[in-house]
């Protein structure tokens, strides 16, 4: 039987609530199989632009005005090991776009580059509609438009399962409801 390590955290309860007040998702930094093709992917399919290199060989990359949205850094080659789906891994990360227009646009994009769409439509949870893909090293990424808003103290929109819908399409033809 293989060891599986745990990682020692400590989380023990305490008095008083945290004062970690999370503004929003900074960056991504992942190891990829071979960094050069992953640059390209990133700046040409993606838009980023490389705004400097690490010591070490990364590469940071930047798209919305944070010195780095996303870091690049080299594995073990292009032999490196994909976890399996039921690993214990990054599941994936997602970017916010402008508008359901634009999410046509992009999936039409990726479907000319032969980029492998693997979901498309609306969550029903979150509410936001979306089109994920994989990246060159199997990276599950989405970007998203529309993701529900929860104000301090407000609460999440109530579960419906006839909210979800599994194409681009059907989510524009069927507009979720602005309030709740």
């Amino acid at each position: 039987m293989e060891h599986v390590a745990e990682v020692p955290t400590s989380t023990q309860p305490v008095e008083r609530p945290s004062p970690i007040r999370i503004k929003k998702l900074g960056h991504v930094v992942i190891q990829v199989r071979n960094l050069e093709r992953s640059v390209r992917f990133y700046t040409e399919v993606l838009n980023f632009r490389v705004s400097d290199h690490a010591t070490g060989g990364g590469v940071f990359l930047t798209a919305v005005g944070d010195h780095h949205t996303v870091g690049l850094f080299p594995s073990d080659g292009d032999n490196a090991e994909i976890p399996s789906e039921g690993a214990v891994r990054l599941h994936h990360f997602a970017f916010q776009v402008d508008s359901l227009d634009e999410l046509f646009e992009i999936r039409a994009y990726l479907q000319e580059r032969g980029v492998p769409i693997v979901w498309e439509g609306r969550r029903a949870m979150g509410g936001h509609t979306s089109v994920e893909f994989l990246d060159p090293d199997g990276y599950h990424l989405e970007v998203y438009v529309d993701m529900d808003q929860i104000p301090p103290g407000g609460r999440s929109r109530p579960r419906d399962p006839n909210a979800r819908h599994d194409t681009l399409e059907k989510s524009r033809d069927n507009p979720k409801s602005p309030t709740w």
